[in-house]
């Protein structure tokens, strides 16, 4: 197997929550709880599933490409192909996995601002998860 794909398997299995499981097109799938965070095929390519709004701006920023199967899903596609491109996959599994996150850790704001300053997150990607703050953590900080 291919050592960049390993790294990043190793990474994110360390993640909170986080289990491995074998993907139906070949490949290992992370999942959040019961929540797909993405897939990654063998041959290094990465599959993430987003919401259509957070999908647009990855490929308006040129951080992943649209689906290779899937060109009008929420899907992104990013290939690994080489050492340098293993930060970049983890950092788009980061984003996917932080969406799920927010839904449940007990402080989201807080998490979202860690988060956004190691990810590097713009303002309109930030905004774009903030919705993923429950409704009662958001009127809690009113």
């Amino acid at each position: 197997m291919d050592p960049n794909v390993n790294r990043i398997k190793l990474e994110v299995s360390l993640w909170d929550r986080i289990s491995l499981h074998p993907h139906p097109f070949g490949g290992e799938e992370f999942r959040f709880g019961e929540a797909e965070i993405g897939h990654l095929h063998r041959e290094g390519i990465l599959d993430i599933p987003f919401p259509r709004s957070i999908r647009d701006a990855l490929l308006e920023r040129g951080l992943a490409e649209q689906h290779h199967l899937l060109p009008n899903s929420g899907w992104v596609t990013f290939r690994v192909q080489s050492e340098t491109d293993v930060a970049h996959a983890i950092r788009l599994l980061r984003i996917s996995y932080l969406r799920h996150q927010l839904k449940q850790d007990p402080d989201p704001h807080d998490l979202l601002e860690r988060e956004s300053a190691v990810l590097g997150l713009d303002s309109r990607l930030r905004s774009l998860l903030e919705v993923f703050i429950p409704r009662m953590a958001a009127i809690a900080d009113r």
